[in-house]
């Protein structure tokens, strides 16, 4: 969308009386929020904010300033959504944010199709955290988002891409796990690889086990890595277990490299979603979102 990130910036601010809470809500750092304010402060050469301690109010001038910005945006969307339906927009660059396990298992065989059907397309695809993603899409540096995140700012909508599964993975010639069941008990006590803190598959693992009453402190941890292919690679030559997207394993499953060993009572699931702007979007985001869905529904 067409629209002044500065404005953006002053009209959540003022929505909420808080910098904190914009720079929360725009995924940008405070001093950032308060730099965008004073440089608009020195444009229009008044103060916008009063302030007072810990709390700020607007000034005469920022209350005038917020009632024009908030129709500025109105109109920049308008114009955004008639532009998206005045063209045949099949042609053109796409610009797409994932986060890692969608942009390195699932969105590569997808592209490789689209690219072939629609070679006007200009694809490109950036790997990141889902927090960074959400901040792309908001900043306009991206088209279309891709998470496994289950919230989003008001600024964006989300749709279900496709249900992903957590699956406990071991070397195929793993003799200390024989068995195709474990109960979730025994998960305590076998040797796992998990991911760095702060992964978004670590979050989704920790928040099931906190269901079944299991603490990370609980596991018999071996080592933490910093990513899926370092897992499966430590994984073929190692008598440890992984918890991992099902998505991920295909390759090592049908090569008979890695099998999956259930856990009793512990599924672990979470939802792929496509984030965007609220609004009319570019009839090539419309295809990618199109081809994504019938390609994981058998095509």
């Amino acid at each position: 969308m067409i629209f002044n990130f500065r404005l953006k910036v002053f009209i959540k601010v003022a929505e909420h009386l808080s910098f904190t809470q914009a720079a929360h809500e725009l995924y940008v750092s405070q001093p950032a929020i308060t730099k965008h304010i004073n440089k608009l402060e020195q444009q229009i050469k008044q103060p916008l904010f009063k302030r007072r301690g810990n709390s700020i109010s607007l000034t005469p001038a920022g209350e005038l300033l917020l009632d024009y910005a908030c129709q500025i945006e109105d109109l920049y969307q308008e114009l955004n959504n008639d532009l998206n339906l005045l063209q045949d927009r099949t042609s053109g660059p796409l610009r797409i944010g994932a986060s890692t396990t969608i942009a390195q298992y699932i969105l590569p065989p997808i592209l490789a199709t689209l690219k072939d059907r629609h070679p006007h397309i200009e694809f490109s695809l950036i790997s990141a955290n889902s927090k960074r993603i959400r901040q792309l899409l908001i900043t306009d540096q991206a088209d279309i988002g891709l998470t496994e995140g289950n919230t989003a700012p008001p600024e964006l909508q989300q749709e279900t891409f496709i249900k992903d599964e957590i699956v406990l993975v071991t070397n195929a010639q793993n003799r200390h796990i024989q068995q195709a069941q474990i109960d979730k008990e025994r998960l305590t006590q076998i040797p796992l690889i998990i991911r760095e803190s702060g992964s978004g598959t670590l979050d989704v693992i920790e928040q099931a086990l906190k269901k079944a009453s299991i603490k990370r402190s609980d596991l018999n941890i071996e080592m933490r890595l910093g990513s899926t292919e370092s897992i499966k690679n430590y994984l073929h030559h190692s008598n440890a277990s992984a918890l991992l997207s099902i998505h991920t394993i295909t390759e090592e499953l049908n090569n008979n490299q890695l099998r999956v060993v259930e856990i009793k009572s512990l599924p672990i699931y979470r939802k792929l979603k496509f984030i965007s702007l609220h609004g009319q979007h570019a009839r090539r985001v419309q295809i990618f979102k199109k081809r994504c869905l019938k390609h994981y529904n058998k095509k």
